[in-house]
């Protein structure tokens, strides 16, 4: 790999034997040392390092750390994307537990273990990655590209979805999202509407699981004065509404059989009769379906019927759970701290390393939602400035994935995932995938090999 190619790592240390040991261990990185303030502060300018190591202890104030924090704070303020590693010798926990409130992204205990060390550069350069890749994103979508300005991911899979959606959302075909609950089906209806050419006429979402059979027919089209008791004026239905614009069918296989033979008469004919008319009503409305439910089993049980499933499947786009989204569990929780606290508890500023490790490895069977939920439970709950483990109310169950102390199963975790990632990314092209992630042709084969892993 060429120095250009590789992640710049800027090591602020003093002592020459450490310095000469760190730059060893770093040979995949474009390292960086300096020893002191001012060399530093103008390494961060000129090297705009993804990473920051620093020992509190520089000159002149070597056994304190009026210096190191110094160093910190110009970090922090001149560019708040780098992510600080702060050096914590024997006795100094407080001063690395300070640093962190003071924006440090981790620390690491002296004397040095090099491996120890190596996981968390590695795991911070990671994350550097998803922001800044998030960040770009936000760039080109634009204001008017809602979809992925609202869609915060790095995750392939979820890339691909909003590529899809934007590909299919100018057409007047029928969309149907297929996810598990809490996934963001409604999420991305909208952004189907956004960036299609309905987009200033309006967008209406329906929950067909939550409103009771005999009122949904009337919900979805509409009644005349006089059709039923409490009918006491002519009410549009919610297709009516959409005219010109989407119409979002959440959980659209709790529809009832009778009124299934209705909407597919809708789609058919794009005309609509309301309860007790008379008259077909023309309406131009596009149609959004979701559902967490298998259709075609329900096809082949008599209670979904397959003509209706053919309309409203023209496209059909499969959500992938927050489990499938390398690296989004972290992404997503920054953003919705950054909200909550901002609402509920200003003092909050971040996450502790236990808790953003606890984040990337828990399985969250509840996706999206439930991570948005315990992070507005810890933001409450937190009397500190960092949120912890403890906060986010992690048990045991089905969302525990397994999790350890051990280095050598830790470090095949981090394989694991980033050459699943860099296979993703490369569409299983070997070569593609060697190059992102730094290694030979050979050396990932037998990586392959060694963690049973196939493309």
């Amino acid at each position: 790999m060429s120095k250009e190619q590789k992640p710049k790592l800027l090591i602020v240390e003093d002592d020459a034997g450490l310095q000469a040991q760190l730059k060893w261990a770093y040979a995949d990185f474009d390292v960086t040392i300096v020893g002191d303030r001012k060399s530093a502060l103008a390494a961060l300018r000129s090297e705009n390092p993804a990473v920051v190591t620093l020992d509190l202890g520089l000159p002149p104030d070597p056994d304190g750390t009026s210096e190191g924090f110094a160093v910190l704070d110009a970090i922090v303020e001149l560019s708040p994307q780098t992510k600080v590693i702060v050096a914590s010798g024997h006795g100094e926990r407080q001063s690395a537990l300070d640093a962190i409130q003071r924006g440090a992204y981790d620390f690491y205990q002296k004397p040095v273990d090099i491996d120890v060390l190596g996981l968390i550069v590695e795991r911070a350069y990671r994350l550097h990655q998803i922001e800044e890749e998030n960040r770009r994103m936000a760039v080109r979508a634009g204001d008017d590209k809602l979809v992925l300005q609202r869609l915060l991911t790095d995750a392939p899979e979820m890339i691909k979805v909003a590529r899809t959606i934007e590909r299919v959302a100018d057409t007047s075909a029928s969309v149907l999202l297929l996810g598990a609950s809490g996934t963001g089906k409604e999420l991305l209806a909208r952004g189907v509407h956004e960036e299609s050419n309905r987009r200033d006429a309006e967008f209406v979402a329906i929950n067909c699981a939550a409103i009771p059979e005999n009122l949904l027919e009337s919900e979805l089209f509409g009644h005349e004065k006089g059709a039923f008791t409490g009918a006491v004026k002519t009410t549009e239905g919610k297709i009516e509404r959409a005219a010109g614009g989407t119409l979002f069918l959440d959980e659209v296989g709790d529809i009832p059989l009778p009124l299934q033979v209705k909407l597919l008469r809708f789609l058919q004919e794009r005309t609509i009769e309301r309860i007790g008319g008379r008259k077909q009503i023309a309406v131009d409305t596009r149609l959004v379906c979701a559902t967490h439910q298998n259709l075609e089993e329900m096809i082949a049980a008599g209670t979904f019927r397959e003509d209706l499933y053919y309309r409203l499947a023209e496209i059909v786009i499969r959500i992938p759970s927050l489990a499938e989204r390398p690296g989004d569990a972290v992404l997503l929780a920054k953003a919705f701290l950054s909200r909550f606290a901002a609402e509920m508890n200003p003092k909050v500023r971040g996450f502790s390393s236990a808790a953003l490790t606890a984040i990337d490895e828990w399985a969250w069977p509840g996706n999206v939602r439930e991570l948005e939920n315990r992070v507005k439970r810890a933001v409450i709950m937190c009397e500190g400035n960092i949120i912890d483990t403890a906060d986010l109310d992690f048990g045991e169950g089905e969302g525990a994935d397994t999790m350890t102390l051990n280095l050598k199963a830790a470090r095949e975790q981090v394989d694991r995932r980033m050459i699943k990632q860099a296979l993703a990314r490369s569409e299983d092209n070997i070569s593609a995938a060697a190059k992102l992630l730094g290694v030979s042709r050979p050396t990932l084969y037998d990586l392959l090999k060694q963690y049973d892993l196939q493309p």
